[in-house]
């Protein structure tokens, strides 16, 4: 499906792919890889790449990814229908940038997307928790204040 808009001078195409999928689970599958991967490029005195977020502590970061594909599951995902945690760390090898939730906070943003804050607040609701997530989620919201701080300077 190809999206158009139209303009004064006529139709044009715009950069979006829409994919239809059978499940509506299927884009939640994004959230363990944002909680196993790009959240974790943030540290308290900067970034680091995804790759580096992944691979080097990747026994917390599967408990991370299967926790959150757990809570998905939870929610009504069928399992098919998310990634493995081994075919997203593979994948995860070649993710040579820090993500750009980390490159946000390193640029000074006083707000960024919070699907980490997200997942938190659903896990919450069903009654689980993950200590590297709190631990994260902690961390954001302090990046993010020391950046508001700085910004009202």
């Amino acid at each position: 499906m190809v999206a158009t808009r139209p303009l004064p001078e006529g139709k044009i195409e715009l950069p979006v792919k829409l994919r239809v999928h059978d499940s509506i689970f299927v884009p939640l599958a994004k959230w363990s890889m944002l909680l196993a991967g790009n959240y974790r490029c943030i540290t308290k005195d900067g970034m680091r790449t995804a790759q580096e977020a992944v691979h080097s502590n990747l026994a917390e970061s599967k408990s991370v990814y299967n926790f959150v594909f757990d809570l998905c599951v939870k929610l009504g995902a069928n399992p098919n229908d998310l990634v493995p945690f081994e075919k997203y760390a593979a994948a995860a090898q070649s993710l040579s940038r820090p993500a750009s939730a980390a490159r946000a906070l390193n640029n000074g943003a006083p707000n960024i997307e919070r699907a980490d804050k997200l997942v938190q607040l659903i896990a919450k609701q069903k009654g689980m928790s993950h200590p590297a997530i709190d631990a994260g989620v902690a961390l954001v919201d302090a990046r993010l204040e020391a950046n508001r701080k700085s910004a009202a300077r």
